[in-house]
């Protein structure tokens, strides 16, 4: 019996294939992107980050991926709006599915309104009496929302009165009537000017998705016709533009309802195949990058890997050639320097 401990059948890690890992020097990562690159060869939650980064570029510098952002969680009212409209702009990324939360607190910041940092000395009864609507450590102004519901009856007025609501139509009048106002950035006016269409699965879970109702009950009231809405509206445009590509590619802040809904259009279309006959192509996401900080074994989907979502029939297993990264952090911290970090690259 050979001795387990002969050091002659010890591996040196490189016949096996294993990559030698590399200190961080700080003196020697003087731009952001030195940082990230550097993260990614040491270890936990930094070589993660830095595995982002390259997925998140080669997924941009695939020109025929359909490239799809999605956000859940308070990103915009936590100030990360920019970071989306950057990714819009630079052309990253061809639709974004998203809470309608995201699309309320960034209109009021697109419109010029403020959020403010949580006093934690007042407490939240006295906060409601005040009109102070928290979000953990950041104040939403219940004038703002209200001022919201008169932006969005003036984005509407222009409507025909027979036309059906989508999500994506409501969002794109809202971009248009950002861009007529001479708005600062904003997410909504970004995804307009660059033809981006922002869906929101679960409208109706949105004081945009309450105004919109509180604007059918006035037209009502006046003797008006309401506006119909038909969220399918949304699946099967989502799903024609995938279909029209062949590479698709996934960026994911949070989970919830916009990352499983975006990644349900391959199931989508293969129910659309088996079950009704339809010549539907087959449609899996090539690239994807995911940063969360809800561990897997809550058993959500904001938590879930993307090893799991090949069971399902939504990625590319990574013996096909898929890439995944998945970052266990705040994204506030982890997604500005993955983007930041990635500009860089591209600007050489």
């Amino acid at each position: 019996m050979a001795n387990p401990r002969d050091e002659s059948r010890y591996g040196r890690g490189f016949e096996d294939g294993l990559e030698p890992l590399t200190p961080l020097d700080p003196s020697q990562t003087d731009s952001v992107d030195k940082l990230v690159r550097a993260m990614s060869a040491t270890a936990f939650g930094g070589r993660c980050l830095g595995e982002a980064a390259d997925v998140l570029e080669a997924m941009v510098r695939d020109e025929n991926c359909f490239r799809v952002l999605t956000v859940s969680g308070a990103m915009t009212i936590a100030k990360q709006g920019l970071v989306m409209c950057e990714m819009i702009e630079r052309g990253w990324i061809q639709a974004v599915v998203a809470t309608g939360a995201l699309m309320t607190h960034g209109l009021t910041e697109g419109a010029g309104m403020l959020h403010f940092k949580h006093a934690e000395s007042m407490r939240d009864e006295d906060l409601y009496g005040k009109g102070y609507n928290r979000v953990y450590d950041t104040i939403e102004l219940e004038k703002n929302l209200d001022d919201v519901e008169k932006l969005l009856q003036q984005a509407l007025e222009d409507l025909p009165e027979n036309v059906m609501l989508s999500s994506r139509l409501v969002c794109e009048q809202l971009g248009r009537f950002l861009q007529k106002g001479g708005a600062q950035r904003a997410v909504l006016k970004s995804a307009f000017e660059c033809k981006v269409p922002i869906y929101v699965p679960a409208f109706t879970d949105s004081e945009l998705g309450l105004d919109l109702s509180i604007h059918n009950h006035l037209r009502r009231k006046a003797g008006g016709r309401t506006f119909p809405f038909d969220p399918f509206l949304d699946l099967d445009d989502f799903a024609e533009r995938v279909r029209q590509r062949g590479i698709l590619g996934i960026f994911t802040i949070g989970g919830g309802v916009p990352r499983n809904w975006a990644q349900q259009v391959g199931p989508y279309l293969e129910i659309l195949r088996s079950r009704l006959g339809s010549k539907e192509p087959v449609r899996r996401y090539k690239y994807a990058v995911r940063i969360c900080p809800e561990p897997v074994h809550w058993g959500g989907l904001s938590g879930c890997t993307y090893s799991e979502g090949v069971s399902w029939g939504k990625f590319v297993p990574p013996e096909e050639g898929g890439r995944f990264a998945e970052v266990m952090a705040d994204a506030t911290i982890a997604w500005p320097l993955v983007v930041r970090a990635v500009i860089e690259r591209l600007e050489r």
